[in-house]
Parts: C-alpha cells; sequence; structure tokens
C-alpha cells in the first residue's frame, strides 16, 4: 500500500499510547483536511485566472442556482448557506457589485431589506467559474480510476450522515 504524508504521524501516536480506534479517527481526520486543502488549492489557481476569490466564486455559483430567474438571494441567506459571517459576505458582495456581478434592489415587502442579483455579466463569470472548478477536480483526480473516487465519494457521504447528526457545543 502506497503511503502518504499521513502516514509518518502514525507511529507518534502510536507511541503516545493513543488507541488504534483513535488513530484511525485522526488518519481520516487528516485526510479529510489535507484532500480539502489540495482541491481548494487547485480551484484557487484556477479562479485567479478569472480574478476571482474563491468566496466570490462560492457567491456567484450559489446565486446562479437561486431559482433561475431571477438569480437572486438576501445577503442574510447567501451568509447562512455559505457559512460566512455577515460582514464577510458583505465585503465580497462589495467586490462583486464593484465588479459589475451583482446588483443590489430593494425588497418591495420589506423596506429594511435587499435583494442581491446576478447580473448577465455575473451568470457568464459564474459559468466560467464553474467550468474552471470543473478542470480543478478532473486535473486532480485524473490519475485516480472513477471507480476508486465513486468509492471515496460514498464512504464519506456514509460519515457525513452519521457525523452531521451531531449536536456540537
Amino acid at each position: 500500500m502506497k503511503q502518504d504524508e499521513i502516514d509518518a504521524l502514525v507511529p507518534r501516536w502510536k507511541e503516545a499510547g493513543l488507541p488504534s480506534s483513535l488513530i484511525a479517527t485522526l488518519e481520516l481526520g487528516k485526510r479529510v483536511t489535507r484532500l480539502h486543502l489540495l482541491f481548494e488549492q487547485a480551484i484557487k489557481a484556477e479562479l485567479s485566472e478569472l480574478g476571482l476569490t474563491y468566496a466570490e466564486f462560492d457567491v456567484l455559483t450559489t446565486l446562479n442556482r437561486a431559482d433561475d430567474p431571477p438569480y437572486r438571494m438576501k445577503p442574510s441567506e447567501l451568509s447562512k448557506s455559505l457559512m460566512l459571517t455577515s460582514g464577510g459576505i458583505s465585503n465580497v458582495l462589495q467586490r462583486l457589485a464593484a465588479a459589475g456581478y451583482v446588483e443590489r434592489e430593494a425588497d418591495p415587502g420589506d423596506a429594511r431589506s435587499r435583494w442581491v442579483r446576478l447580473t448577465d455579466e455575473g451568470r457568464r463569470q459564474a459559468r466560467a467559474a464553474l467550468k474552471a472548478s470543473t478542470r480543478a477536480h478532473t486535473e486532480i483526480t485524473a490519475a485516480l480510476p472513477e471507480e476508486t473516487v465513486r468509492q471515496a465519494a460514498d464512504v464519506l457521504r456514509e460519515l457525513l450522515v452519521h457525523v452531521g447528526r451531531r449536536r456540537y457545543r
């Protein structure tokens, strides 16, 4: 079996007297984190060609999926969906508005609220960003058989369904 950088940590955990079940859990967490970082790095490299940050990509693609048309959501919905703070989403929306990718419009049903809507240029940029993300994902997994990727995705789904049910303080 091939080894990765996480395998180098295992002897130290064993020396520390950690039980094998905990070591397996630590390996899983470290590998999931490492994979996430590798995917994110590859996507960010592709997005930089479009002049987008990862957060901007997330907002554009989320709006692009939002009830087409009008491709709009409230900032609070975006914040919740993307797990960004209200300040974080506000900064991203300001940058996207300055680039002409989103517009803010009044909510006729609530004078205190506003909608964020993709512009035509924003939809074009969202599609380009999705293509860039697809290239990054394809490049990362190119050397792996599709069945291996499918099996990994299925196992991770099973873990996520179980772990996602837990409540943390």
